[in-house]
């Protein structure tokens, strides 16, 4: 009983260290790096996110390391059984966590799908008033806030120097993937010479119809999860009261008969 006192101490602490260990490493090698001097930029850029296969291995080795550690705390054939349970559990959860750069890029694409719509209004605005592409772009990024205004502003200058629309609308779409649409869209008119008014405002229309479908949904299953309390409290004080007499009845009427 003392070996899963501490193990049931112990498990919080081990998620919170397994939690912010990736964060605390990136960020003290970010700041030796920076300590290096200004001849070593390449290798401060280098510094991001982990990549896949790292970030596979590093769950692999923190499950590990707290199946081992519950294992050993327990003991014997319980602390095994518990051990596998822990590393199993600790994979599953270090799965969904996610790291600050993960979370931040999450957020940009949020607010770059909320900029969208207004973003391809104002474009289609622009174009339809006749004026050239790049100066439009611009006009638009300087309009829209961050996110999206620094992408458009860039793109808006590139396009005044001469490069070809395809590639800097491509790599908008490589870059950020909510983006595609646009970007496509404006590919296309910049090839085939048709009007991108209409492509534009359907598009703004499009995105503002999912949005306003996954806010319903979203109410709706915020309404069933709000329901669930509810029921766990109604449900013991149905069966106290309603099953638990009909079958003590039942059960004294056939001891009865027998």
């Amino acid at each position: 009983m003392r070996g899963v006192a501490w193990a049931v101490a112990v498990l919080p602490l081990l998620a919170a260290v397994a939690a912010r260990a990736p964060a605390l490493v990136r960020g003290r090698v970010r700041r030796r790096r920076a300590f290096a001097g200004p001849g070593r930029v390449g290798e401060r850029k280098r510094a991001g996110p982990l990549a896949p296969g790292a970030e596979r291995r590093r769950r692999l080795a923190l499950a590990a390391c707290a199946g081992c550690g519950m294992a050993l705390l327990v003991g014997g054939g319980t602390g095994l059984v518990v051990g596998v349970l822990v590393a199993v559990g600790a994979h599953r959860w270090s799965a969904g966590v996610r790291t600050p750069e993960a979370r931040s890029a999450a957020r940009e694409e949020e607010l770059l799908t909320r900029q969208l719509p207004l973003s391809a209004e104002l474009l289609a605005a622009c174009l339809g008033s006749a004026a050239l592409p790049s100066e439009a772009v611009s006009a638009v990024g300087r309009s829209v806030g961050a996110p999206m205004g620094p992408r458009l502003v860039a793109i808006g200058a590139e396009l005044s120097l001469g490069a070809p629309p395809e590639l800097c609308w491509g790599r908008l779409a490589e870059q950020h993937p909510v983006l595609a649409p646009l970007a496509r869209c404006l590919v296309r008119t910049s090839l085939g010479g048709a009007p991108a008014a209409e492509p534009l405002i359907g598009l703004a229309q499009g995105q503002r119809t999912a949005a306003a479908r996954a806010a319903h949904t979203r109410v709706r299953r915020a309404a069933v999860l709000a329901t669930a309390p509810l029921g766990l409290c109604f449900l013991p004080a149905f069966v106290l009261i309603g099953v638990v007499p009909v079958v003590i009845g039942l059960t004294s009427g056939f001891a009865q008969a027998m």
